[in-house]
């Protein structure tokens, strides 16, 4: 059985290198995400928005690793291109079997608001 903390990290690297079949390997099959800004409840539209987020993201610096038997947790920032700029980020996974069953990102959004808006337009 894979560890919480190799699953957890395999899904972080993919996600972060736009590899979206690598990182739906590690979710899964019944799966939720919830953030600030936007909820899904499967995997395929958890990662529909990844590949233009990715267009903005210039870096990571991870902060904190924190694991446990079935979760986990990240402390990063995000480095965008954007005017948001860094973003500090806290994501909790649950896991399940070896698989992510959910996560919820945690950040400030009020930046991002302006952001979202012009995109809509």
């Amino acid at each position: 059985m894979t560890s919480t903390r190799e699953t957890v990290q395999a899904y972080h690297r993919a996600r972060f290198a736009g590899d979206i079949p690598a990182a739906a390997a590690e979710l899964a099959d019944t799966f939720t995400f919830r953030s600030p800004l936007i909820s899904s409840g499967d995997r395929t539209g958890h990662l529909a928005g990844l590949p233009m987020f990715l267009q903005v993201v210039t870096g990571v610096d991870m902060i904190s690793e924190l694991y446990g038997e079935s979760e986990a947790t990240l402390v990063y920032d995000v480095h965008t291109a954007l005017p948001v700029g860094t973003q500090r980020t806290a994501e909790h996974f649950r896991l399940r079997d070896g698989r992510i069953t959910a996560i919820t990102l945690i950040f400030d959004a009020t930046r991002w608001h302006a952001v979202m808006a012009a995109a809509e337009r």
